[in-house]
C-alpha cells in the first residue's frame, strides 16, 4: 500500500473529519456528518483509493512506501 498524501493533504482530511464528526455528535448537522470517518482514516493512514483510481499523488517524497 502506498501512500499518496502528502503532509497537508493528510492535515487537512483530518481535520475536516473530526470538526464533521463533532457536528454530527452535536447533532448540529444530522447523521450524514459521519462521514467524516472517510477523511479522517484516509488521512490517519495516509493513502486514499480514490487518488489511486485517479492516478492522483499529492505525496512529494519519491519511491512513496508504506512506512
Amino acid at each position: 500500500m502506498k501512500v499518496n498524501e502528502g503532509t497537508l493533504d493528510r492535515a487537512v482530511r483530518v481535520v475536516a473529519g473530526l470538526v464533521l464528526i463533532g457536528l454530527a455528535a452535536t447533532n448540529t448537522i444530522g447523521m450524514w456528518g459521519y462521514i467524516g470517518v472517510v477523511p479522517l482514516l484516509t488521512g490517519a493512514v495516509g493513502m486514499c483509493p480514490l487518488y489511486t483510481l485517479l492516478g492522483i499523488n499529492t505525496c512529494p517524497a519519491p519511491g512513496n512506501s508504506a512506512k
